[in-house]
């Protein structure tokens, strides 16, 4: 049987001559009709996008196999257009690790006889939610990943919803199998939240007390009424904990109100790009987008109909909107001054230039999907999120959350700014809880959320991983990439197993410049600590991250001002406190924090030095010392005897000083200051 659809595949392998391959996949340049023969491996039909995308398809279908999969398929295709995509690129865009064809489900959580009250003080019901799942709840249920979409978004954030569905769920390059959210271990859900328009009840759900829409009946929300309302749908499906729940925007708003509100139901969340609340500027932009709706002539006091409603109004305030969700550098660099189609202006006032035309489309694409009551809540929603205000100030909003925090901001993102992440991670830090945090640069502004999938794949993955199986290793996954250029410099880690012998179990420490992790690691390992690091480099806290470590990107010059007084047993400053500018500034605030401070440096009075120095008259180089002066991240030579003067000065206590060579365990004992190439001292300051 298979040796005849084997020669039946090779038979129609002629037809195939009039096709060619580009960027997206096969596509044909011949008439109409063509006869096309494939071959597809354990292929579910039903939720192939391919198939679904043909004309016309006979299938022959293998004896034996399950209802739906075929072993081989041969398919007679009417193609009916010419260059139409044989293999269609939606496929090649949704990829073989898309979730495939998804639905949007509706369900109950709330009776008009029973109706839940919101925070303005209104009740409201019935209310119904729409939502998707992906992926399959395992036997423990630990494996819940709630998403939470920002404003304009809905419940399908990922997968198509018909075969000729031409753009995948909003979130498509993150969720599925294999991605930075994968659904083939993880049960993720998203739903639309409450005030909506896809599906969830919101302004134009209908009000049983007068049969027509809610239109401004509709009672004023808050985040925190649409987080309630997500928490009855996971009751709703028998969701007894979340191991993670994510957003961006004002998705990232749910996130934290989620930890706060459930703090024994999130073991995790991730807030990315998000803020505790808007400043004066984006309420402004708020108001104004509001302001467009309300002035249109068609709004008609919120009862427009769906062929007559203020779109003009949404349109602007799609503009408004949208032009906060780029920078100025990816507008530069997309639009520049470029004109759209003509070479010179038409002294006109129709949109001529690139960037006017992007808006035009931007804006008309939303008014046809969106509602423009919904709008209004969902904006004054957001205005209105304020944890400062509700709960005193951030550090007691966050006082009871049990959660792992993962806070991700964009270096360009002028929206909700990287300034405002760090206020949200400054008040975790100041109540000891559980915090990672990752400034990733980036052109795209607000959006970058959207449209970074690299980056954020590895976080997420890396940060869920290491919260739904934590597993510290030794051996780092980075050992097996080629070393950052300023690791290779400055860990060469021979200090590692010292600074790990002056480290009493159980204890806490936090790890200044702690690169990839590895001693953190070795000490979580061997001695049960619970370690913290801070690293500046964005490539190695996406190393951290991914192999479970709370890490912060920060610059430690800018201060410790959030850690508190001897809040933990040891901080450890290794091969760094030679590349800081202040160095003074740096360890007496260390000294602040920790009740031991570890520094660790290069020996630059070795012999070696002085050596090369004298003989050569040029900067050193040598084998702890392995760059020239030029690409150095040493801006301070110091040696043993420069480091016991400063500690002198100060009026630093050395309780240790352990002068090493760079591959060697044993200290040196015969004139360290000479033949030592590296030292570590153990100081404390009462």
């Amino acid at each position: 049987m298979y040796l005849f659809f084997f020669l039946c595949f090779f038979s129609f392998l002629p037809f195939l001559a009039p096709f060619r391959l580009n960027g997206t996949g096969l596509y044909t340049t011949a008439p109409s009709s063509i006869l096309l023969c494939c071959t597809i491996y354990d292929c579910d039909v039903r939720e192939s996008r391919f198939f679904g995308n043909l004309e016309y398809k006979f299938p022959l279908i293998c004896p034996g196999l399950p209802d739906g999969h075929l072993g081989v398929l041969i398919c007679f295709v009417t193609l009916y257009r010419e260059d139409f995509p044989v293999i269609l690129k939606g496929m090649a865009e949704a990829g073989e690790n898309s979730v495939g064809i998804v639905q949007t489900q509706t369900v109950r959580v709330v009776e008009e006889g029973a109706p839940l009250e919101l925070a303005c003080g209104k009740r409201l019901g019935p209310i119904e939610v729409a939502y998707e799942t992906y992926g399959e709840l395992n036997e423990s249920g630990d494996n819940v990943v709630l998403i939470c979409h920002a404003l304009s978004g809905d419940a399908h954030v990922a997968g198509l919803h018909s075969a000729d569905d031409k753009k995948p769920g909003w979130w498509d390059i993150m969720v599925g199998p294999g991605k930075g959210i994968d659904t083939n271990k993880y049960f993720v859900i998203c739903s639309n939240f409450l005030g909506g328009c896809s599906g969830t009840t919101g302004p134009t759900s209908i009000n049983p007390a007068t049969g027509k829409t809610y239109g401004l009946e509709f009672p004023i929300i808050t985040v925190s009424d649409m987080v309630k309302v997500q928490k009855l749908l996971l009751d709703k499906l028998g969701v007894k904990g979340i191991l993670s729940v994510i957003g961006g925007s004002v998705g990232g708003m749910q996130v934290l109100q989620w930890a706060i509100e459930y703090p024994d139901f999130v073991k995790s969340a991730i807030a990315i790009a998000t803020t505790s609340n808007l400043g004066a500027q984006s309420i402004a932009f708020d108001a104004v987008g509001r302001s467009a709706i309300l002035a249109d002539s068609n709004f008609a006091g919120g009862q427009y109909t769906s062929d007559k409603g203020p779109d003009v109004g949404l349109s602007i305030a799609r503009m408004i909107g949208h032009i906060t969700y780029l920078s100025e550098e990816g507008m530069r660099k997309k639009f520049g001054r470029k004109l759209r189609s003509a070479e010179s202006y038409s002294y006109d006032f129709k949109s001529e230039f690139a960037v006017e035309t992007y808006l035009d489309y931007q804006s008309q694409s939303f008014v046809e999907r969106f509602d423009a009551n919904s709008y209004l809540y969902i904006t004054k929603a957001v205005d209105y999120f304020d944890l400062k205000k509700d709960y005193g100030s951030l550090v007691d909003a966050f006082s009871n959350t049990k959660s792992r925090f993962l806070v991700i901001s964009f270096a360009s993102d002028w929206l909700f700014t990287p300034k405002q992440s760090m206020a949200i991670v400054d008040a975790l830090i100041a109540g000891r809880k559980d915090v990672s945090y990752c400034d990733v640069a980036s052109p795209y502004g607000h959006d970058a959320f959207l449209l970074e999938p690299k980056v954020l794949s590895s976080l997420l993955s890396g940060f869920l991983g290491a919260t739904h199986r934590p597993k510290m290793k030794k051996t780092l996954k980075a050992y097996s990439k080629k070393l950052h250029k300023l690791e290779q410099g400055t860990r060469t880690r021979v200090d590692y197993a010292s600074i790990e012998s002056l480290i009493e179990p159980n204890s806490t420490v936090l790890d200044i410049g702690c690169g990839d992790g590895e001693l953190l690691a070795r000490l979580t390992a061997d001695k049960n600590i619970k370690g913290e690091g801070i690293e500046l480099d964005q490539e190695l806290v996406l190393t951290c991250v991914d192999n479970g470590l709370s890490i912060i990107q920060h610059d430690v010059e800018r201060g410790l001002e959030n850690y508190a007084d001897k809040s933990y047993d040891y901080v450890i400053l290794s091969q760094t406190v030679q590349t800081v500018k202040n160095p003074e500034k740096v360890i007496n605030e260390l000294l602040r924090v920790g009740k031991k401070v570890i520094v660790s440096f290069p020996n630059f009075a070795n012999w070696r030095c002085r050596l090369q120095l004298l003989f050569s008259g040029k900067a050193p180089v040598t084998r702890q010392l392995d760059y020239g002066w030029h690409d150095s991240p040493n801006i301070h030579c110091l040696s043993l005897k420069d480091f016991d003067e400063f500690c002198e000065r100060l009026d630093i206590k050395v309780e240790k000083k352990i002068p090493l060579t760079k591959d060697r365990l044993s200290p040196v004992r015969l004139v360290p200051n000479l033949f030592a190439e590296q030292v570590i001292y153990v100081t404390s300051k009462e």
